[in-house]
């Protein structure tokens, strides 16, 4: 069992941590303090430390995050350090990852985020030779998943395995459009089992989740020196990824000054490491994927459109889930193998659900009810869903995930929607994030950018585990201070 240190002051932010690993299957071992941090480190076999960046009460500068850091980094130099981070010491996160720190991630946290970090570099501890170790891991990923497998019961389901077998055996490039949690990442893996590639790494990068600042050297590589803390050569992503496929997830993330250096290896697959002039050749399958509308970000002048048609020679539109009735029970019964078995009540009540955050929620409401649940049958209360879901609203959801609506409507359509299940969870927030599919930062920028309100109602019945919000601003402050601390 891997060991996890987790270091913060906030004893709220530690029991939430030690349950989310233990669950997975970690073993995690917390501290409070700078000092029983580094007790830890010189004294157990740590595999991962996610870190904190300030531990006093008062203290928001991050400096004894970086003292820290640099301390952790001279004890276990082979340990991954994850950062946790508010958002006003992101700078400093920034130049640690520079120096070393495997990732950063802000508050609050993203649970799946999280552990996908985790799962990606735990196993990097001993790592003499990054470009080696993402190879290795990726041909094992690859033999483990040679033929990924694909729950298809649905016709347009159907329709779009057989365009993808089609476009597989070829080298053009591929976009992947769909909502969150539909299964991009899974078609795009699919596309590369199933390609004369199939052999060779398949390398997955979120461009949303990558900072301008590090873009670059993430992509490109850098040199020994280029930046303060650059200590060795880095190997980016094209380079790992040399001839396999680069799996480029949430493209529409991507900055206009990304998107121009991505433009230029595209067309000529050459690139410069960061700090070097030594032009670098690779033979690399772009298949990218976004869940926002593309054509409208060119309109807007927020996309280039050069490099959406290089891109997107062959688009695969994912539908949601709602619009694929005939996958959910195949869904959920594969997500619940094993002993657990359905009632026919449940199964009625899953097919009755919008499932706003498509697959991806279907299989968390799976695992929640195999926890929940103290025998081998899964009752509709142990899904905690609402049973007076109806198809008029997947309905309506399909009006909101789609591509290719007017912008007016489709935004229309998100303000009632976000508006809609926040109500409905009586705006606690971590709760109607979790039905969206979206992280509770994401949800904050819904409600500021729809600038919705919680409306008073006489008629809400108290929940003595639930307290009612206020206005946005106020819901996101008193959130983040609860599990914050600072």
């Amino acid at each position: 069992m891997k060991r996890v240190l987790v270091v913060d002051d906030n004893p709220d932010i530690l029991d939430a941590l030690d349950l989310l690993l233990s669950l997975h299957n970690y073993q995690v071992v917390t501290a409070s303090t700078v000092k029983d941090a580094v007790i830890a480190a010189n004294n157990q076999s740590i595999d991962l430390i996610i870190q904190d960046m300030n531990f006093s009460q008062g203290t928001t500068s991050g400096d004894e995050g970086k003292s820290l850091f640099y301390q952790l980094k001279e004890l276990v130099p082979n340990t991954p350090i994850i950062i946790i981070t508010a958002w006003s010491q992101l700078e400093t996160a920034v130049e640690l990852v520079k120096s070393g720190a495997t990732d950063y991630l802000p508050k609050p946290w993203n649970d799946e985020k999280l552990l996908e970090v985790i799962a990606a570099n735990i196993n990097l501890k001993s790592s003499k030779n990054v470009k080696n170790q993402i190879s290795k891991a990726t041909k094992a990923n690859n033999q483990q998943t040679n033929t990924p497998q694909f729950i298809v019961e649905s016709l347009p389901m159907k329709q779009l395995i057989s365009m993808a077998d089609k476009v597989a055996a070829s080298e053009i490039s591929v976009l992947i459009t769909g909502a969150n949690g539909s299964g991009k990442e899974r078609i795009a893996d699919y596309i590369h089992q199933h390609s004369p590639r199939h052999a060779n790494p398949f390398i997955k990068v979120n461009m949303g989740a990558l900072a301008s600042e590090l873009m670059e050297a993430e992509l490109f590589g850098a040199e020994k020196g280029a930046y303060t803390g650059a200590t060795a050569a880095r190997v980016g992503r094209f380079e790992a990824a040399d001839g396999g496929t680069l799996f480029l997830d949430e493209i529409g993330n991507l900055s206009l000054a990304g998107q121009m250096k991505l433009l230029r290896v595209l067309q000529t697959g050459q690139f410069e490491r960061v700090g070097s002039s030594q032009t670098i050749s690779v033979d690399v399958r772009v298949i990218s994927a976004t869940n926002s509308n593309l054509v409208q970000a060119i309109q807007d002048g927020l996309f280039r459109e050069d490099l959406y048609y290089r891109l997107n020679v062959v688009e695969l539109n994912l539908p949601p889930l709602c619009e694929r009735q005939d996958d959910i029970i195949p869904l959920a019964q594969h997500f619940v193998s094993g002993s657990h078995t359905l009632a026919d009540e449940t199964a009625q009540l899953l097919t009755q659900q919008p499932w706003s955050g498509n697959v991806r929620e279907l299989e968390n409401h799976c695992q929640r009810a195999m926890v929940l649940c103290s025998d081998d049958i899964l009752l509709p209360e142990h899904f905690m869903l609402d049973s007076k879901s109806s198809k008029l609203k997947a309905s309506k959801l399909t009006a909101y995930t789609s591509t290719t609506a007017s912008s007016t409507s489709t935004n229309e359509d998100d303000k009632t929607h976000v508006k809609a299940v926040l109500d409905k969870h009586q705006w606690v927030i971590a709760r109607a994030a979790s039905e969206l599919g979206l992280s509770r930062q994401a949800l904050y920028r819904r409600i500021e950018k729809h600038q919705l309100t919680q409306e008073p109602s006489s008629q809400r019945e108290p929940d003595s585990q639930q307290k009612p919000a206020p206005q946005q601003k106020q819901v996101a402050k008193q959130d983040l201070e609860k599990v914050q601390g600072k």
